[in-house]
């Protein structure tokens, strides 16, 4: 069941117990959070864990985050919480930071990819809170995690409203969601920063909207960025070709777009940059699309709408997407990582079409 989205600002409660005895039995639950949305499950329940897996199709050698109402309850699922982990949470919980940890036995193979580490975040957005606190009182067990990765196919652009996950996922008894919670437009857009906290040192493995600097601040000293060819844990969105649209995907440089436009002409485009780019496009095929996205000054806005914008564009009448590459900055670090392995997914996606 789909309830609709309340006001903005407030939670449906009568949908969060719905959401809650769909978690008891076994069931997925579509939970906004101030990222994307997520695809929840009991993390306690293997069944319910597998069940996340095959409704995105995604690898069993894949680990899924945990979502906790609390540091406390991260205690329950890890060995211990270092000392550098502790300052993070003090710093950034609830919010979107995604602290990788030396699990527990309580943290099954099945959540974490085999691993001996486990992702842990204590989400921020109300829907979010909401759902842990109702389902922990259900349980009679505040420490409750729900094993929660972004509520879509695998590999294809994230979800961050509620009519992306029934067009990705769909709800039952024809779809695999049981209950799919609209909490509006997610207010980050993109998925949290992930810092491996397992060595002498933490390292940032998958950026978000908490930065390098934010978090080198808070820990009083450097933070390094690992490689994707990194002997890193396998944590969520490190895989090249990720976040793809069906169609494919050309990253540009801004000084290349209006050229590279004119020369697929009279394919159809669907294009993405700020509107004085836009204006110098030339006319494309039937059924072009244009979508101006914020200039430089402004990453939190362009990712806040990213992945609406290229889910818009993906689903138009359109032959190829292209996308004016945002600056090289450290203020837009989480943007282009996002775009990158979007147009490598695309790439992958083509191939595989033409084989």
């Amino acid at each position: 069941m789909i309830p609709s989205a309340p006001p903005e600002g407030t939670v449906d409660g009568a949908a969060i117990e719905r959401a809650t005895a769909a978690l008891l039995r076994g069931g997925l639950v579509a939970l906004p959070t101030e990222t994307v949305y997520g695809l929840a499950a009991d993390a306690d329940q293997p069944a319910a864990v597998t069940a996340i897996f095959d409704a995105k199709g995604r690898p069993h050698d894949h680990p899924l985050i945990l979502h906790v109402a609390s540091a406390a309850a991260a205690a329950h699922w890890v060995r211990e919480i270092p000392p550098a982990a502790r300052v993070l949470m003090t710093h950034f919980w609830p919010g979107p930071l995604t602290l990788i940890l030396n699990r527990s036995p309580r943290a099954c193979d099945l959540v974490t990819g085999g691993q001996d580490t486990v992702g842990l975040r204590c989400p921020a957005g109300p829907w979010a809170q909401a759902l842990l606190r109702s389902f922990g009182a259900a349980r009679g067990d505040s420490s409750v995690a729900l094993a929660a990765p972004s509520a879509n196919r695998y590999g294809r652009i994230s979800p961050t409203r509620a009519e992306h996950v029934r067009a990705d996922l769909g709800e039952k008894p024809a779809g695999a969601v049981d209950v799919i919670l609209d909490g509006g437009a997610s207010t980050l857009g993109i998925e949290s920063t992930i810092v491996d906290c397992t060595g002498s040192a933490p390292r940032i493995l998958r950026p978000g909207s908490i930065g390098r600097e934010q978090i080198a601040k808070a820990l009083g000293g450097p933070v390094t960025v690992a490689a994707d060819d990194a002997g890193v844990p396998r944590v969520s969105g490190r895989v090249p070709g990720h976040y793809a649209p069906r169609k494919r995907l050309e990253l540009l440089p801004a000084a290349e777009l209006a050229a590279r436009a004119a020369a697929l002409h009279p394919q159809r485009i669907g294009a993405l940059a700020p509107p004085a780019l836009l204006a110098a496009l030339p006319a494309g095929g039937p059924g072009s699309i244009a979508l101006g996205v914020p200039a430089a000054d402004s990453p939190q806005d362009y990712a806040r709408d990213l992945y609406a914008h290229l889910r818009r564009l993906d689903a138009g009448p359109v032959d190829c997407l292209l996308v004016a590459a945002p600056p090289l900055t450290e203020a837009w670090t989480a943007v282009n990582d996002r775009l990158q392995r979007s147009a490598a997914g695309s790439a992958e996606a083509q191939g595989d079409a033409g084989a």
